[in-house]
Protein backbone atom coordinates (compact mmCIF):
# COMPACT_ATOMS: atom_id res chain seq x y z
CA UNK A 1 0.00 0.00 0.00
CA UNK A 2 1.21 3.54 -0.81
CA UNK A 3 1.32 5.04 2.67
CA UNK A 4 2.36 8.57 3.57
CA UNK A 5 5.93 8.91 4.86
CA UNK A 6 6.55 10.13 8.39
CA UNK A 7 8.20 13.51 8.91
CA UNK A 8 11.49 11.82 9.74
CA UNK A 9 11.46 9.91 6.44
CA UNK A 10 11.47 13.10 4.34
CA UNK A 11 14.91 14.13 3.04
CA UNK A 12 16.15 17.23 4.90
CA UNK A 13 16.78 19.13 1.67
CA UNK A 14 13.02 19.20 1.05
CA UNK A 15 12.19 20.63 4.48
CA UNK A 16 12.03 24.29 5.39
CA UNK A 17 14.56 25.64 7.88
CA UNK A 18 12.56 27.13 10.74
CA UNK A 19 15.84 27.48 12.63
CA UNK A 20 16.15 30.81 10.78
CA UNK A 21 13.36 32.04 13.08
CA UNK A 22 14.59 30.30 16.25
CA UNK A 23 17.67 28.10 16.13
CA UNK A 24 16.31 26.10 19.07
CA UNK A 25 13.11 25.75 21.07
CA UNK A 26 15.09 27.11 24.02
CA UNK A 27 15.54 30.44 22.20
CA UNK A 28 11.79 30.48 21.62
CA UNK A 29 11.32 30.00 25.38
CA UNK A 30 13.74 32.86 26.03
CA UNK A 31 11.76 35.24 23.82
CA UNK A 32 8.54 34.04 25.43
CA UNK A 33 9.90 35.06 28.84
CA UNK A 34 11.23 38.35 27.45
CA UNK A 35 7.83 39.22 26.03
CA UNK A 36 6.11 38.35 29.29
CA UNK A 37 8.45 40.75 31.06
CA UNK A 38 7.74 43.54 28.56
CA UNK A 39 3.98 43.54 29.06
CA UNK A 40 3.98 45.47 32.37
CA UNK A 41 5.99 48.24 30.64
CA UNK A 42 3.12 49.07 28.29
CA UNK A 43 0.73 49.42 31.21
CA UNK A 44 2.83 52.31 32.55
CA UNK A 45 1.40 54.44 29.75
CA UNK A 46 -2.21 53.79 30.69
CA UNK A 47 -3.90 57.13 31.30
CA UNK A 48 -0.67 58.98 30.48
CA UNK A 49 -0.65 59.23 26.67
CA UNK A 50 -0.74 63.01 26.86
CA UNK A 51 2.22 64.29 24.84
CA UNK A 52 3.90 63.79 21.46
CA UNK A 53 6.73 61.90 23.19
CA UNK A 54 4.32 59.62 25.06
CA UNK A 55 2.39 58.84 21.85
CA UNK A 56 5.60 57.93 20.05
CA UNK A 57 6.95 55.85 22.94
CA UNK A 58 3.78 53.84 23.40
CA UNK A 59 3.39 53.14 19.67
CA UNK A 60 7.04 52.13 19.36
CA UNK A 61 6.74 49.76 22.36
CA UNK A 62 3.48 48.40 20.95
CA UNK A 63 5.30 47.55 17.70
CA UNK A 64 8.21 45.92 19.55
CA UNK A 65 5.83 43.75 21.59
CA UNK A 66 3.75 42.81 18.54
CA UNK A 67 6.83 41.84 16.54
CA UNK A 68 8.02 39.38 19.18
CA UNK A 69 4.51 37.98 19.68
CA UNK A 70 4.12 37.36 15.95
CA UNK A 71 7.53 35.71 15.77
CA UNK A 72 6.65 33.37 18.64
CA UNK A 73 3.29 32.49 17.12
CA UNK A 74 4.62 31.98 13.59
CA UNK A 75 7.35 29.59 14.71
CA UNK A 76 5.06 27.57 16.98
CA UNK A 77 2.26 27.21 14.42
CA UNK A 78 4.63 26.32 11.59
CA UNK A 79 6.31 23.69 13.75
CA UNK A 80 2.86 22.28 14.50
CA UNK A 81 2.01 22.35 10.79
CA UNK A 82 4.94 20.01 10.11
CA UNK A 83 3.02 17.32 12.01
CA UNK A 84 -0.25 18.17 13.74
CA UNK A 85 0.04 14.96 15.78
CA UNK A 86 3.18 16.28 17.51
CA UNK A 87 2.03 17.09 21.06
CA UNK A 88 5.15 19.16 21.82
CA UNK A 89 4.26 21.69 19.14
CA UNK A 90 0.55 21.45 19.81
CA UNK A 91 1.43 22.73 23.28
CA UNK A 92 3.80 25.40 21.95
CA UNK A 93 1.17 26.63 19.51
CA UNK A 94 -1.44 26.74 22.29
CA UNK A 95 0.91 28.78 24.49
CA UNK A 96 1.68 31.14 21.61
CA UNK A 97 -2.04 31.61 20.93
CA UNK A 98 -2.65 32.32 24.61
CA UNK A 99 0.22 34.81 24.58
CA UNK A 100 -1.25 36.57 21.53
CA UNK A 101 -4.55 36.93 23.42
CA UNK A 102 -2.72 38.27 26.47
CA UNK A 103 -0.74 40.74 24.37
CA UNK A 104 -3.91 41.97 22.67
CA UNK A 105 -5.50 42.40 26.06
CA UNK A 106 -2.53 44.35 27.44
CA UNK A 107 -2.36 46.58 24.35
CA UNK A 108 -6.11 47.08 24.10
CA UNK A 109 -6.14 50.43 25.93
CA UNK A 110 -3.79 52.16 23.48
CA UNK A 111 -6.17 52.79 20.56
CA UNK A 112 -9.19 53.92 22.65
CA UNK A 113 -6.95 56.24 24.66
CA UNK A 114 -5.47 57.76 21.51
CA UNK A 115 -8.96 58.25 20.08
CA UNK A 116 -10.16 59.92 23.26
CA UNK A 117 -8.01 62.88 22.21
CA UNK A 118 -9.49 65.41 19.79
CA UNK A 119 -8.32 64.78 16.24
CA UNK A 120 -6.59 68.16 16.05
CA UNK A 121 -4.53 67.33 19.16
CA UNK A 122 -3.28 64.09 17.61
CA UNK A 123 -2.23 65.93 14.45
CA UNK A 124 -0.55 68.63 16.57
CA UNK A 125 1.53 65.89 18.28
CA UNK A 126 2.60 64.59 14.84
CA UNK A 127 3.79 68.08 13.84
CA UNK A 128 5.69 68.48 17.10
CA UNK A 129 7.75 65.29 16.90
CA UNK A 130 9.56 64.28 13.70
CA UNK A 131 9.74 60.56 14.60
CA UNK A 132 5.97 60.48 15.11
CA UNK A 133 5.39 61.27 11.43
CA UNK A 134 6.05 57.56 10.80
CA UNK A 135 2.71 56.83 12.49
CA UNK A 136 0.62 59.43 10.64
CA UNK A 137 -1.04 56.93 8.30
CA UNK A 138 -1.69 54.58 11.23
CA UNK A 139 -3.39 57.41 13.13
CA UNK A 140 -5.35 58.43 10.01
CA UNK A 141 -6.72 54.88 9.84
CA UNK A 142 -7.71 54.88 13.51
CA UNK A 143 -9.62 58.11 13.01
CA UNK A 144 -11.39 56.67 9.92
CA UNK A 145 -12.59 53.69 11.97
CA UNK A 146 -13.25 55.69 15.14
CA UNK A 147 -16.98 54.92 15.23
CA UNK A 148 -16.22 51.19 15.48
CA UNK A 149 -13.59 51.33 18.22
CA UNK A 150 -14.89 50.85 21.76
CA UNK A 151 -13.80 52.12 25.15
CA UNK A 152 -10.51 50.93 26.61
CA UNK A 153 -12.24 48.52 29.00
CA UNK A 154 -14.52 47.12 26.30
CA UNK A 155 -11.56 46.65 23.94
CA UNK A 156 -9.71 44.85 26.72
CA UNK A 157 -12.62 42.46 27.25
CA UNK A 158 -12.81 41.74 23.50
CA UNK A 159 -9.08 41.08 23.39
CA UNK A 160 -9.31 38.73 26.37
CA UNK A 161 -12.02 36.79 24.53
CA UNK A 162 -9.75 36.35 21.50
CA UNK A 163 -8.42 32.93 22.44
CA UNK A 164 -11.93 31.60 23.05
CA UNK A 165 -13.38 33.02 19.83
CA UNK A 166 -10.64 31.29 17.85
CA UNK A 167 -12.01 27.94 19.08
CA UNK A 168 -14.09 27.05 15.96
CA UNK A 169 -11.08 27.49 13.65
CA UNK A 170 -8.78 25.54 16.00
CA UNK A 171 -11.30 22.71 16.44
CA UNK A 172 -11.87 22.48 12.69
CA UNK A 173 -8.10 22.34 12.08
CA UNK A 174 -7.70 19.50 14.57
CA UNK A 175 -10.58 17.55 13.01
CA UNK A 176 -9.49 18.25 9.45
CA UNK A 177 -5.71 17.89 9.75
CA UNK A 178 -5.08 15.64 12.74
CA UNK A 179 -8.06 13.39 13.49
CA UNK A 180 -9.83 12.69 10.22
CA UNK A 181 -8.87 9.49 8.42
CA UNK A 182 -10.07 8.45 4.98
CA UNK A 183 -10.51 4.91 3.65
CA UNK A 184 -8.12 2.95 1.48
CA UNK A 185 -9.23 2.73 -2.15
CA UNK A 186 -7.84 1.01 -5.25
CA UNK A 187 -5.79 3.04 -7.74
CA UNK A 188 -5.75 2.52 -11.52
CA UNK A 189 -3.54 -0.56 -11.16
CA UNK A 190 -5.70 -2.11 -8.45
CA UNK A 191 -3.16 -1.32 -5.75
CA UNK A 192 -4.35 -0.13 -2.33
CA UNK A 193 -3.84 3.60 -1.75
CA UNK A 194 -4.74 5.54 1.37
CA UNK A 195 -6.95 8.51 0.46
CA UNK A 196 -5.64 11.81 1.87
CA UNK A 197 -6.67 15.41 1.24
CA UNK A 198 -3.37 15.91 -0.56
CA UNK A 199 -4.03 12.99 -2.89
CA UNK A 200 -7.74 13.67 -3.40
CA UNK A 201 -7.54 16.12 -6.30
CA UNK A 202 -4.89 14.00 -7.99
CA UNK A 203 -7.23 11.01 -7.81
CA UNK A 204 -10.06 13.14 -9.24
CA UNK A 205 -7.78 13.80 -12.21
CA UNK A 206 -7.46 10.08 -12.92
CA UNK A 207 -8.62 9.06 -16.39
CA UNK A 208 -10.14 5.96 -14.74
CA UNK A 209 -13.68 7.02 -13.83
CA UNK A 210 -13.97 4.26 -11.24
CA UNK A 211 -10.98 5.73 -9.33
CA UNK A 212 -12.52 9.22 -9.47
CA UNK A 213 -15.87 7.95 -8.21
CA UNK A 214 -14.32 5.90 -5.39
CA UNK A 215 -12.19 8.84 -4.20
CA UNK A 216 -15.14 11.25 -4.34
CA UNK A 217 -17.50 8.97 -2.45
CA UNK A 218 -14.87 7.99 0.13
CA UNK A 219 -14.02 11.63 0.89
CA UNK A 220 -17.56 12.93 1.24
CA UNK A 221 -18.88 9.87 3.05
CA UNK A 222 -16.13 10.47 5.64
CA UNK A 223 -17.11 14.13 6.06
CA UNK A 224 -20.76 13.09 6.09
CA UNK A 225 -20.19 11.06 9.26
CA UNK A 226 -19.01 14.29 10.94
CA UNK A 227 -21.58 16.67 9.47
CA UNK A 228 -23.28 17.52 12.78
CA UNK A 229 -19.97 18.31 14.49
CA UNK A 230 -18.72 20.30 11.49
CA UNK A 231 -21.99 22.22 11.11
CA UNK A 232 -21.90 23.16 14.79
CA UNK A 233 -18.26 24.19 14.55
CA UNK A 234 -18.92 26.36 11.48
CA UNK A 235 -22.10 27.79 12.98
CA UNK A 236 -20.14 29.09 15.97
CA UNK A 237 -17.55 30.61 13.67
CA UNK A 238 -20.36 32.54 11.98
CA UNK A 239 -21.79 33.53 15.39
CA UNK A 240 -18.35 34.89 16.29
CA UNK A 241 -18.37 37.08 13.15
CA UNK A 242 -21.83 38.40 13.95
CA UNK A 243 -20.89 39.08 17.57
CA UNK A 244 -17.86 41.18 16.59
CA UNK A 245 -19.80 43.05 13.88
CA UNK A 246 -22.62 43.98 16.25
CA UNK A 247 -20.34 44.93 19.10
CA UNK A 248 -18.43 47.24 16.75
CA UNK A 249 -21.65 48.76 15.38
CA UNK A 250 -21.51 47.54 11.81
CA UNK A 251 -24.65 46.85 9.79
CA UNK A 252 -23.51 43.32 8.97
CA UNK A 253 -20.60 40.93 9.42
CA UNK A 254 -19.81 41.41 5.71
CA UNK A 255 -19.49 45.17 6.13
CA UNK A 256 -17.33 44.66 9.24
CA UNK A 257 -15.00 42.32 7.40
CA UNK A 258 -14.56 44.59 4.35
CA UNK A 259 -14.08 47.78 6.36
CA UNK A 260 -10.64 46.73 7.51
CA UNK A 261 -9.50 47.08 3.88
CA UNK A 262 -11.75 50.13 3.34
CA UNK A 263 -13.51 48.15 0.59
CA UNK A 264 -17.19 49.00 0.04
CA UNK A 265 -19.77 46.19 0.12
CA UNK A 266 -20.60 47.14 -3.48
CA UNK A 267 -17.27 45.59 -4.60
CA UNK A 268 -18.25 42.23 -3.04
CA UNK A 269 -21.76 42.36 -4.47
CA UNK A 270 -20.42 43.55 -7.82
CA UNK A 271 -18.16 40.51 -8.06
CA UNK A 272 -21.05 38.11 -7.38
CA UNK A 273 -23.28 39.92 -9.92
CA UNK A 274 -20.54 39.99 -12.59
CA UNK A 275 -19.81 36.27 -12.21
CA UNK A 276 -23.50 35.33 -12.14
CA UNK A 277 -24.06 37.26 -15.35
CA UNK A 278 -21.31 35.18 -16.98
CA UNK A 279 -22.36 31.73 -15.72
CA UNK A 280 -23.35 30.82 -19.27
CA UNK A 281 -19.62 30.65 -20.06
CA UNK A 282 -19.08 28.08 -17.31
CA UNK A 283 -22.10 26.10 -18.52
CA UNK A 284 -20.60 26.10 -22.05
CA UNK A 285 -17.32 24.80 -20.65
CA UNK A 286 -19.14 22.04 -18.74
CA UNK A 287 -21.05 21.08 -21.91
CA UNK A 288 -17.75 20.89 -23.82
CA UNK A 289 -16.25 18.80 -21.02
CA UNK A 290 -19.19 16.37 -21.20
CA UNK A 291 -18.80 16.08 -24.97
CA UNK A 292 -15.04 15.50 -24.89
CA UNK A 293 -15.29 12.92 -22.10
CA UNK A 294 -18.10 11.21 -24.06
CA UNK A 295 -20.45 11.13 -21.05
CA UNK A 296 -24.24 11.42 -20.99
CA UNK A 297 -23.97 13.64 -17.93
CA UNK A 298 -21.13 14.89 -15.79
CA UNK A 299 -20.86 13.88 -12.14
CA UNK A 300 -19.01 16.22 -9.78
CA UNK A 301 -16.11 13.75 -9.81
CA UNK A 302 -15.76 14.37 -13.58
CA UNK A 303 -15.08 18.10 -13.42
CA UNK A 304 -11.39 17.90 -12.51
CA UNK A 305 -10.09 15.24 -14.90
CA UNK A 306 -7.96 16.85 -17.65
CA UNK A 307 -9.68 16.77 -21.01
CA UNK A 308 -6.38 15.87 -22.60
CA UNK A 309 -4.19 13.17 -21.12
CA UNK A 310 -1.23 14.69 -19.33
CA UNK A 311 1.66 14.89 -21.79
CA UNK A 312 4.01 14.39 -18.86
CA UNK A 313 2.76 12.31 -15.98
CA UNK A 314 5.08 13.48 -13.24
CA UNK A 315 7.21 16.62 -12.89
CA UNK A 316 10.06 16.22 -10.38
CA UNK A 317 10.28 19.08 -7.89
CA UNK A 318 13.69 20.26 -9.18
CA UNK A 319 12.28 20.51 -12.69
CA UNK A 320 9.28 22.44 -11.32
CA UNK A 321 11.59 25.11 -9.87
CA UNK A 322 13.25 25.57 -13.28
CA UNK A 323 9.91 25.81 -15.07
CA UNK A 324 8.72 28.48 -12.61
CA UNK A 325 11.98 30.42 -12.93
CA UNK A 326 11.78 30.44 -16.74
CA UNK A 327 8.10 31.39 -16.71
CA UNK A 328 8.70 34.40 -14.49
CA UNK A 329 11.63 35.79 -16.51
CA UNK A 330 9.53 38.83 -17.67
CA UNK A 331 9.66 40.08 -14.05
CA UNK A 332 13.38 40.86 -14.42
CA UNK A 333 16.71 39.67 -13.06
CA UNK A 334 16.24 41.04 -9.54
CA UNK A 335 12.97 39.12 -9.07
CA UNK A 336 14.49 35.93 -10.52
CA UNK A 337 17.51 36.27 -8.21
CA UNK A 338 15.21 36.45 -5.17
CA UNK A 339 13.24 33.48 -6.49
CA UNK A 340 16.43 31.41 -6.73
CA UNK A 341 17.37 32.50 -3.23
CA UNK A 342 14.06 31.11 -1.96
CA UNK A 343 14.54 27.83 -3.82
CA UNK A 344 18.11 27.37 -2.60
CA UNK A 345 17.85 28.61 1.01
CA UNK A 346 15.30 26.19 2.48
CA UNK A 347 12.35 28.54 2.49
CA UNK A 348 10.10 25.71 1.24
CA UNK A 349 8.65 22.58 2.89
CA UNK A 350 7.99 20.46 -0.18
CA UNK A 351 6.37 17.06 0.35
CA UNK A 352 3.34 15.66 2.19
CA UNK A 353 3.98 13.64 5.35
CA UNK A 354 1.82 12.08 8.05
CA UNK A 355 0.09 14.76 10.12
CA UNK A 356 1.27 17.67 7.97
CA UNK A 357 -1.18 20.52 7.43
CA UNK A 358 -2.91 20.12 4.09
CA UNK A 359 -2.89 22.51 1.15
CA UNK A 360 -0.29 25.20 0.63
CA UNK A 361 0.54 28.61 2.05
CA UNK A 362 3.20 31.28 2.37
CA UNK A 363 3.85 32.75 5.80
CA UNK A 364 6.54 34.26 7.95
CA UNK A 365 7.35 37.01 10.40
CA UNK A 366 8.99 40.41 10.07
CA UNK A 367 12.77 40.31 10.16
CA UNK A 368 13.04 36.75 8.78
CA UNK A 369 12.62 35.61 5.17
CA UNK A 370 9.19 34.20 4.23
CA UNK A 371 8.38 30.49 4.10
CA UNK A 372 6.24 28.28 1.85
CA UNK A 373 4.39 25.10 2.84
CA UNK A 374 3.59 22.72 -0.04
CA UNK A 375 2.26 19.20 -0.37
CA UNK A 376 3.95 18.62 -3.73
CA UNK A 377 2.60 15.65 -5.73
CA UNK A 378 4.39 16.14 -9.07
CA UNK A 379 1.44 17.27 -11.21
CA UNK A 380 1.25 20.42 -13.33
CA UNK A 381 -1.11 21.89 -10.73
CA UNK A 382 1.68 21.57 -8.17
CA UNK A 383 4.03 23.55 -10.41
CA UNK A 384 1.44 26.32 -10.54
CA UNK A 385 1.01 26.10 -6.76
CA UNK A 386 4.77 26.59 -6.37
CA UNK A 387 4.63 29.69 -8.62
CA UNK A 388 1.56 30.92 -6.70
CA UNK A 389 3.06 30.58 -3.23
CA UNK A 390 6.40 32.05 -4.29
CA UNK A 391 4.42 35.04 -5.54
CA UNK A 392 3.18 35.52 -1.98
CA UNK A 393 6.64 34.92 -0.58
CA UNK A 394 8.37 37.50 -2.76
CA UNK A 395 5.57 40.01 -2.14
CA UNK A 396 6.32 39.56 1.56
CA UNK A 397 10.07 39.78 0.98
CA UNK A 398 9.78 43.04 -0.99
CA UNK A 399 7.31 44.55 1.46
CA UNK A 400 9.29 43.61 4.58
CA UNK A 401 12.52 44.87 3.02
CA UNK A 402 11.00 48.20 1.98
CA UNK A 403 8.62 49.12 4.81
CA UNK A 404 8.84 49.59 8.57
CA UNK A 405 7.08 46.93 10.61
CA UNK A 406 3.88 48.92 11.02
CA UNK A 407 3.29 49.13 7.23
CA UNK A 408 4.96 45.92 6.04
CA UNK A 409 1.92 43.68 6.39
CA UNK A 410 0.03 44.15 3.11
CA UNK A 411 -3.70 43.58 3.01
CA UNK A 412 -5.23 40.28 1.92
CA UNK A 413 -7.20 42.13 -0.78
CA UNK A 414 -3.95 42.71 -2.70
CA UNK A 415 -2.16 39.58 -1.44
CA UNK A 416 -3.54 37.30 -4.13
CA UNK A 417 -2.45 39.58 -6.97
CA UNK A 418 1.23 38.62 -6.71
CA UNK A 419 0.44 34.91 -6.57
CA UNK A 420 -2.06 34.78 -9.43
CA UNK A 421 0.06 37.09 -11.60
CA UNK A 422 2.84 34.51 -11.36
CA UNK A 423 0.43 31.85 -12.57
CA UNK A 424 -0.72 34.06 -15.48
CA UNK A 425 2.89 34.59 -16.60
CA UNK A 426 3.68 30.90 -16.22
CA UNK A 427 0.75 29.76 -18.35
CA UNK A 428 1.68 32.34 -21.02
CA UNK A 429 5.26 30.99 -21.07
CA UNK A 430 4.15 27.37 -21.32
CA UNK A 431 1.62 28.09 -24.09
CA UNK A 432 4.22 30.08 -26.07
CA UNK A 433 6.85 27.39 -25.65
CA UNK A 434 4.90 24.44 -27.03
CA UNK A 435 3.92 23.62 -30.59
CA UNK A 436 2.48 20.24 -29.64
CA UNK A 437 -1.31 20.21 -30.12
CA UNK A 438 -1.98 17.92 -27.17
CA UNK A 439 0.23 19.93 -24.83
CA UNK A 440 -1.41 23.18 -25.94
CA UNK A 441 -4.85 21.67 -25.34
CA UNK A 442 -3.73 20.42 -21.95
CA UNK A 443 -2.49 23.90 -20.98
CA UNK A 444 -5.64 25.64 -22.24
CA UNK A 445 -7.66 23.15 -20.20
CA UNK A 446 -5.45 23.88 -17.19
CA UNK A 447 -5.93 27.64 -17.59
CA UNK A 448 -9.70 27.16 -17.89
CA UNK A 449 -9.52 25.20 -14.64
CA UNK A 450 -7.60 28.06 -13.02
CA UNK A 451 -10.42 30.41 -14.00
CA UNK A 452 -13.06 27.96 -12.86
CA UNK A 453 -11.34 27.32 -9.56
CA UNK A 454 -10.37 30.91 -8.80
CA UNK A 455 -13.10 33.11 -10.27
CA UNK A 456 -16.20 30.90 -10.46
CA UNK A 457 -15.55 28.58 -7.50
CA UNK A 458 -14.31 31.24 -5.08
CA UNK A 459 -17.21 33.52 -6.00
CA UNK A 460 -19.60 30.62 -5.33
CA UNK A 461 -17.91 30.25 -1.94
CA UNK A 462 -18.27 34.01 -1.39
CA UNK A 463 -21.96 33.86 -2.23
CA UNK A 464 -22.39 30.90 0.13
CA UNK A 465 -20.76 32.86 2.97
CA UNK A 466 -22.96 35.88 2.31
CA UNK A 467 -26.18 33.81 2.31
CA UNK A 468 -25.15 31.86 5.44
CA UNK A 469 -24.22 34.97 7.43
CA UNK A 470 -27.43 36.74 6.38
CA UNK A 471 -29.49 33.73 7.51
CA UNK A 472 -27.68 33.62 10.88
CA UNK A 473 -28.02 37.39 11.30
CA UNK A 474 -31.78 37.04 10.88
CA UNK A 475 -31.87 34.36 13.60
CA UNK A 476 -32.11 31.22 11.45
CA UNK A 477 -30.14 28.27 12.94
CA UNK A 478 -27.38 26.89 10.71
CA UNK A 479 -28.29 23.20 10.75
CA UNK A 480 -26.44 20.65 8.59
CA UNK A 481 -29.54 20.33 6.39
CA UNK A 482 -29.74 24.08 5.81
CA UNK A 483 -26.04 24.41 5.01
CA UNK A 484 -26.25 21.45 2.60
CA UNK A 485 -29.38 22.86 0.96
CA UNK A 486 -27.82 26.30 0.39
CA UNK A 487 -24.64 24.76 -0.98
CA UNK A 488 -26.43 22.28 -3.22
CA UNK A 489 -28.59 25.01 -4.79
CA UNK A 490 -25.55 27.21 -5.48
CA UNK A 491 -23.60 24.30 -6.95
CA UNK A 492 -26.47 23.49 -9.32
CA UNK A 493 -26.78 27.13 -10.45
CA UNK A 494 -23.05 27.62 -11.02
CA UNK A 495 -22.32 24.33 -12.79
CA UNK A 496 -25.48 24.25 -14.88
CA UNK A 497 -27.70 21.54 -16.38
CA UNK A 498 -24.94 19.24 -17.65
CA UNK A 499 -23.59 18.47 -14.14
CA UNK A 500 -25.29 16.28 -11.53
CA UNK A 501 -25.44 18.06 -8.18
CA UNK A 502 -25.78 15.20 -5.69
CA UNK A 503 -26.09 14.98 -1.91
CA UNK A 504 -22.37 14.38 -1.50
CA UNK A 505 -21.25 17.67 -3.10
CA UNK A 506 -23.82 19.39 -0.88
CA UNK A 507 -21.36 18.60 1.95
CA UNK A 508 -18.42 20.44 0.38
CA UNK A 509 -18.84 23.41 2.76
CA UNK A 510 -17.78 21.05 5.58
CA UNK A 511 -14.20 20.72 4.32
CA UNK A 512 -13.29 24.31 3.32
CA UNK A 513 -10.77 25.81 5.81
CA UNK A 514 -11.15 29.30 4.32
CA UNK A 515 -14.71 29.53 5.63
CA UNK A 516 -13.16 30.03 9.07
CA UNK A 517 -11.62 33.27 7.75
CA UNK A 518 -14.92 34.76 6.74
CA UNK A 519 -15.31 36.83 3.57
CA UNK A 520 -11.75 36.05 2.56
CA UNK A 521 -12.22 33.96 -0.58
CA UNK A 522 -13.77 36.72 -2.72
CA UNK A 523 -10.31 38.29 -2.77
CA UNK A 524 -9.03 35.36 -4.82
CA UNK A 525 -11.49 36.24 -7.59
CA UNK A 526 -10.88 40.00 -7.52
CA UNK A 527 -7.11 39.46 -7.31
CA UNK A 528 -7.19 37.00 -10.20
CA UNK A 529 -8.93 39.59 -12.33
CA UNK A 530 -6.42 42.29 -11.35
CA UNK A 531 -3.50 39.92 -11.92
CA UNK A 532 -4.60 39.13 -15.47
CA UNK A 533 -4.72 42.87 -16.25
CA UNK A 534 -1.26 43.58 -14.74
CA UNK A 535 0.29 40.51 -16.41
CA UNK A 536 -0.96 41.80 -19.77
CA UNK A 537 0.66 45.17 -19.05
CA UNK A 538 3.97 43.45 -18.22
CA UNK A 539 3.94 41.31 -21.37
CA UNK A 540 3.01 44.26 -23.59
CA UNK A 541 5.01 47.13 -22.03
CA UNK A 542 7.98 45.35 -20.48
CA UNK A 543 10.16 47.27 -18.02
CA UNK A 544 7.85 50.26 -17.27
CA UNK A 545 5.06 47.88 -16.23
CA UNK A 546 7.51 45.69 -14.29
CA UNK A 547 8.81 48.77 -12.43
CA UNK A 548 5.23 49.80 -11.51
CA UNK A 549 4.54 46.26 -10.34
CA UNK A 550 7.69 45.97 -8.20
CA UNK A 551 6.79 49.29 -6.57
CA UNK A 552 3.37 47.82 -5.85
CA UNK A 553 5.05 44.80 -4.21
CA UNK A 554 7.15 47.12 -2.06
CA UNK A 555 4.19 49.20 -0.91
CA UNK A 556 2.97 47.05 1.97
CA UNK A 557 -0.04 48.77 3.52
CA UNK A 558 1.09 52.34 2.82
CA UNK A 559 -2.25 53.01 1.09
CA UNK A 560 -5.66 51.38 0.80
CA UNK A 561 -5.63 48.20 -1.32
CA UNK A 562 -7.87 49.63 -4.04
CA UNK A 563 -5.62 52.71 -4.30
CA UNK A 564 -2.46 50.58 -4.55
CA UNK A 565 -4.04 48.60 -7.39
CA UNK A 566 -4.99 51.82 -9.19
CA UNK A 567 -1.31 52.82 -9.07
CA UNK A 568 -0.47 49.42 -10.58
CA UNK A 569 -2.99 50.14 -13.36
CA UNK A 570 -6.25 48.41 -12.30
CA UNK A 571 -9.47 49.89 -10.88
CA UNK A 572 -11.34 47.30 -8.80
CA UNK A 573 -14.12 49.69 -7.73
CA UNK A 574 -15.83 48.69 -10.99
CA UNK A 575 -16.71 45.12 -12.05
CA UNK A 576 -15.00 45.73 -15.42
CA UNK A 577 -11.78 43.81 -14.57
CA UNK A 578 -13.95 40.79 -13.64
CA UNK A 579 -15.88 41.00 -16.92
CA UNK A 580 -12.59 41.40 -18.81
CA UNK A 581 -11.10 38.34 -17.11
CA UNK A 582 -14.18 36.25 -17.90
CA UNK A 583 -13.99 37.44 -21.51
CA UNK A 584 -10.56 35.76 -21.63
CA UNK A 585 -12.18 32.62 -20.18
CA UNK A 586 -14.77 32.70 -22.99
CA UNK A 587 -12.03 33.09 -25.60
CA UNK A 588 -10.23 30.04 -24.17
CA UNK A 589 -13.45 28.00 -24.41
CA UNK A 590 -13.73 29.16 -28.05
CA UNK A 591 -10.17 27.98 -28.73
CA UNK A 592 -10.80 24.61 -27.18
CA UNK A 593 -14.02 24.15 -29.15
CA UNK A 594 -12.15 24.91 -32.39
CA UNK A 595 -9.37 22.35 -31.82
CA UNK A 596 -10.19 18.79 -32.69
CA UNK A 597 -9.38 16.41 -29.87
Amino acid sequence: MKRLPTREEIDAKYKWQLEDIYATDELWESDFKKLKAMLPDIQKYKGKIDSAQAVYDVLKLKDDISMIAEKLFTYARMRRDENNDNTVYQALADRAMAMIAEVQSELSFVVPELLSKPTEVLYKYIEEKEELKLYKRYIDELIRQKDHILSAEEERLLAMAGEVTEAPDTIFTMINDADIRFPVIKDETGEDIELTKGRYIQLLKSHDRRVRKDAYEALYDTYGKLKNTLATTYSYSVKKDIFYARVRKYNSSLEASLDDDNVPVSVYDGLIDAVNSNLGLLHRYMSLRKKILKLDQLAMYDVYVPLVKDVKKEIPYEEATNIVKNGLTPLGSEYIGLLEKGFNSKWIDVFENQGKTSGAYSWGCYGVHPYVLLNYQGALDDVFTLAHEMGHALHTYYSNSSQPYIYANYRIFVAEVASTLNEALLIHYLLEKTSDKNEKLYLINHYLEEFRGTVFRQTMFAEFEKIVHEKAESGIPLTPDLLCSIYKDLNARYFGPDVITDDRIALEWARIPHFYRSFYVYKYATSFSAAIAISQHILQEGKPAVDRYIEFLKSGSTDYPIELLKKAGVDMTTPQPVHDALKVFGELVDKMEQIEI
